[in-house]
């Protein structure tokens, strides 16, 4: 049987990152992915903002990683050429029942190690996006947008010039876990022996975990699936930031977002759905988008939206239960030598991925 020292199940950014990560640390690792191409799951539909670490409850791996993160993916796309732009985004109240919504975010922002928030009037907001409606606004400047393609195509090219490689259409079957390794099953009957294992398979990891031999169910999750919704805007963008409104239930809000060449977009909103699959926007949502970014850019035209995508952030708690935190599963957790399970890796995961790699290093090294 042939053997290789790490395994990674999944090319989304974090897959991709974690493999560049262990090619670089010396070791031979092998990528597999069960789609034809990689970052062709939620890596694909995800909104591309380098999140500054502004609302995640203090001490959580989302918090710590993602401002470790964040510096790390800006500096990762000077030394590598990828395209990105730290326009900043504006955290908006829209009523004056939201002040102090804007003051707990800021001191949240702050216990994570955010200290560059700066708190604008109306005026001062309305000067730097004129045609943005609130009463005070939060400016988050290191907040940014970057070219999330070009990111997984260096970080492949990384891992392959370290010795790793990439196989396509190969879906991992099941797996088995003992003393003398992990032996894992491909789809086609291949069997493959590996002393690293590390599932990365975003909204599919819980279910690939049930498929382990050797591995306590106890330390399984239970999968739930928000969907989110994207309306693209006709036109021109008005605002050269990102438009946050303060945040509200399981998401960040109907917010506005750009990508490199200016297009802009609004969403995603929060749609409790049964499937990973259901990806079908339905334009008659769009109705209920025009009413919440009226709050804060009254502007908007009828008909100047229409559907975009919908993406799928892998939940380990039902809506009425609130959020949950990254799950980075290792030995130390269920026993299993070699193994890290990633569960519940939504937003921020890209922003995250690169400090997730390492967090996963030091989990494999124990």
């Amino acid at each position: 049987m042939e053997t290789v020292d790490a395994v990674v199940v999944g090319a989304g950014v974090v897959g991709l990152a974690v493999a560049r990560e262990i090619a670089l640390q010396g070791f031979e690792v092998l990528l597999l992915e069960s789609g034809q191409g990689i970052g062709t799951g939620t890596s694909s539909r995800n909104s591309e903002v380098i999140h500054a670490g502004i609302y995640y409850p203090e001490g959580s791996l989302k918090a710590k990683l993602c401002v470790q993160g964040r510096e790390l993916l800006y500096a990762y796309c000077d030394s590598h050429g990828i395209g990105y732009r730290r326009c900043g985004k504006l955290i908006v109240a829209t009523s004056e029942q939201q002040l102090g919504q804007l003051e707990d975010i800021r001191q949240k922002a702050a216990s994570n190690g955010v200290t560059d928030l700066q708190l604008l009037s109306r005026a001062q907001a309305l000067a730097l996006e004129p045609e943005l409606d609130c009463v005070a606004a939060l400016l988050s400047p290191s907040t940014g947008i970057v070219d999330s393609h070009a990111l997984m195509l260096a970080m492949q090219g990384d891992m392959e010039n370290a010795g790793g490689a990439l196989a396509l259409s190969s879906a991992l079957a099941s797996a088995t876990c003992s003393a003398d390794g992990i032996v894992l099953q491909a789809a086609d009957g291949t069997q493959l022996r590996t002393r690293m294992l590390v599932n990365s398979a975003g909204l599919q990891a819980p279910d690939l975990a049930r498929r382990f031999q050797g591995f306590a169910a106890r330390h399984l999750p239970t999968a739930y699936y928000a969907k989110g919704n994207y309306f693209t805007l006709a036109g021109r963008s008005p605002f050269s930031r990102l438009i946050y409104p303060v945040p509200e239930g399981a998401g960040l809000g109907v917010h506005l977002t750009l990508d490199l060449g200016g297009q802009a977009k609004f969403g995603p909103d929060v749609q409790w759905v049964d499937s990973a699959d259901d990806l079908v926007v339905d334009p008659a949502r769009g109705d209920g988008f025009y009413a919440e970014v009226r709050k804060y850019w009254p502007a908007l035209q009828d008909g100047s939206l229409s559907p975009g995508y919908a993406g799928i952030r892998p939940k380990l708690k039902p809506a009425r239960e609130g959020t949950s935190d990254f799950v980075i599963q290792g030995p130390s957790v269920h026993g299993v030598a070699g193994l890290v399970h990633l569960f519940g890796i939504e937003s921020p995961g890209l922003t995250s991925s690169l400090a997730i790699a390492q967090q996963v290093m030091r989990e494999l090294r124990g």
